[in-house]
């Protein structure tokens, strides 16, 4: 073998080993992908809260209530520990206290430091940093009626009797769908619950607009203002049990928008200046959701807690844990008195794991509920940030 040969083979070598070390690197971090990650204290960010500490004790009174209503015979896997409910609570019940003192964010993040070991999420596996994708959500308002008269058109349903769910054998989540003559068999999808009057004798309400009901699917709860001007909420029920199908992905798909353009309003004036294109678009995702009725103490998460404004957020509980203290760091929109967003400014606070979505799926999402209104309207309707999602649970004396 030659020299010069032999030089070549080992820089071809040196030069395949350093693209699979950076290939692992970007597609897995340093220390591999996980679900959580426990974190030493100099990865850890900054500990503060640019809310205000009420909101936060709101909240966490809800969450320790979801908690200590929870299956406690069960623990919750972080990294390669698992913890009780009794000590998740107790994780909320000590930071709860630290709060009430109204410590400065200093004392905060020492506090925290000292007392509370930190379980990082893994993100998205195709990003590096373990960065998520933060999206909001909020309660809309619409105009509707209890009566399908012009121009309330457009049905909203309750659970039909024919809806049901079938537990499974082998611990897996239970199915949803009907049963028929041969058996047990999957719902009807959102095109043929609309078309062919599937749920009729369901209604609840009537919209204006195709795309507000639709949109109400998404948020999952609302509020509906009725021709006497009063106003009734609407929560989530039941769904029929398909999976979501993202109508802003085939827009971008069908080369209709750049994945930038994608907002909700956006989309609402692509199919205002498309109608023949509307039925077809949103008959694209075929997962339904039925409501019911509301009650006046606010929208409720799937795990039942009344969801706090820029506290309540939805993950994949399956995959992260529920019942903890979470941490979030992302942007938001800074508003001009003409309501026009301006700039996006750093977002650091608690939060709390009180809601789910079939849209929110994996380690890398999180959806931040905004609450209602115009600011939580135009917050979630263009919120598509990067951001990182951390896990606090009070240290044991023995890891």
């Amino acid at each position: 073998m030659s020299l010069r040969f032999h030089s070549k083979l080992v820089y071809l070598t040196f030069l395949c080993l350093c693209l699979t070390a950076f290939t692992c690197y970007f597609f897995f971090g340093r220390d591999g992908y996980k679900p959580l990650h426990h974190i030493t204290p100099d990865k850890a960010p900054k500990f503060s809260d640019d809310m205000g500490y009420d909101s936060f004790l709101s909240a966490a009174k809800s969450h320790a209530e979801y908690v200590r209503n929870k299956d406690s015979s069960k623990p919750t896997a972080f990294d390669q520990v698992n913890y009780l409910s009794d000590w998740l609570l107790e994780s909320i019940r000590s930071l709860t206290g630290k709060i009430k003192e109204n410590p400065d964010p200093g004392e905060l993040h020492r506090f925290i430091i000292e007392n509370y070991d930190i379980y990082q999420a893994g993100g998205r596996k195709d990003k590096r940093s373990r960065q998520m994708l933060v999206t909001g959500y909020y309660e809309p308002l619409f105009e509707g009626s209890l009566t399908q008269t012009p121009p309330y058109l457009y049905p909203l349903y309750s659970p039909p009797d024919n809806l049901v769910k079938e537990k499974s054998d082998d611990g897996k989540p239970p199915r949803t769908g009907r049963i028929t003559s041969k058996g047990f068999t999957g719902y009807w999808n959102r095109a043929e619950i609309e078309t062919l009057n599937i749920a009729k004798g369901y209604e609840l309400a009537y919209l204006k607009d195709p795309f507000d009901a639709f949109l109400l699917h998404i948020q999952g709860s609302g509020r509906i203002r009725l021709p006497d001007d009063s106003v009734r909420t609407i929560q989530y029920a039941a769904s029929n049990g398909l999976e979501y199908n993202s109508i802003g992905k085939l827009l971008v798909d069908e080369k209709r928008m750049e994945l930038s353009e994608v907002t909700v309003p956006a989309i609402r004036n692509y199919l205002k200046q498309h109608p023949e294109e509307q039925q077809r678009i949103l008959h694209h995702n075929p997962r339904y959701i039925f409501f019911n009725w509301g009650d006046n103490l606010g929208p409720r998460g799937s795990s039942g807690a009344i969801l706090t404004p820029g506290r309540s957020i939805a993950i994949d509980s399956s995959i992260l844990p529920d019942k903890a203290i979470g941490y979030l760091t992302t942007q938001k929109p800074e508003v001009n008195q003409n309501g026009e967003i301006v700039r996006w400014i750093p977002l650091n606070r608690f939060v709390f794991p009180q809601d789910s979505g079939a849209a929110i799926m994996g380690t890398g999402r999180v959806d931040l509920f905004w609450g209602h209104g115009y600011y939580a309207e135009l917050a979630a309707s263009h919120m598509k940030e990067s951001g990182h999602l951390y896990f606090l649970v009070k240290k044991t004396e023995i890891r």
